[in-house]
């Protein structure tokens, strides 16, 4: 169709009477399709917009998808490298933790060795300690003995001489004693 047939039926269609019923509504010539001038207008209208959203919102929409695509590319990539990444850093966990095993054992057996040194040495110390407290007892058994012993004479050497003096006052009568003094005096010095 030509510029000057859509003219011509815009002229027609806006020429064109409306029709309105008893209420004052108006009314159409069909109930299924809307009047003429309602379809040439939207038509034109609807070209129009198709027209413009093919000029200028086509362009934007593909650069959009294009974006999107890139965006989605972008972080596939990135996910890959992450997941390179993580598997490297994995290994390397795993490699540590058998080095942990190795340190884990060397520092067990460092400790075992050190446990045994200072068992020894605590043995040897307890040993030494024990020999010295042993002749430190005997010494002290030794010395109380004789301190016991001493103590036993002087407290008998006492007793006897009270019991002698009690005995010898009972039955001595003064010339006796008399004599026994004379006897002992004679007898230190013929010692001496």
């Amino acid at each position: 169709m030509s510029v000057l047939g859509i003219i011509a039926t815009t002229g027609r269609v806006l020429s064109e009477e409306v029709v309105v019923d008893s209420d004052g509504n108006v009314t159409t010539h069909s109930w299924f399709l809307p009047e003429t001038a309602e379809i040439i207008w939207g038509g034109l209208a609807s070209l129009i917009i198709f027209y413009a959203l093919y000029k200028f919102g086509w362009p934007q929409m593909k650069k959009s998808f294009e974006a999107r695509t890139a965006r989605i590319q972008k972080e596939l990539d990135d996910a890959a490298a992450d997941t390179t990444s993580a598997a490297s850093e994995a290994a390397g966990i795993r490699q540590a933790k058998g080095d942990i095993e190795a340190e884990r054992s060397r520092i067990m057996a460092d400790a075992k060795a050190q446990a045994e040194v200072i068992l020894t040495d605590g043995r040897t110390r307890l040993v030494t300690e024990v020999a010295e407290l042993e002749a430190r007892s005997v010494a002290d058994i030794a010395a109380a003995r004789g301190r016991v012993g001493d103590e036993l004479r002087a407290e008998i050497s006492r007793l006897s001489s009270a019991a002698v003096d009690h005995v010898v006052s009972g039955s001595l009568d003064d010339a006796t004693q008399q004599e026994l003094i004379e006897n002992f005096i004679a007898r230190v010095g013929v010692q001496s």
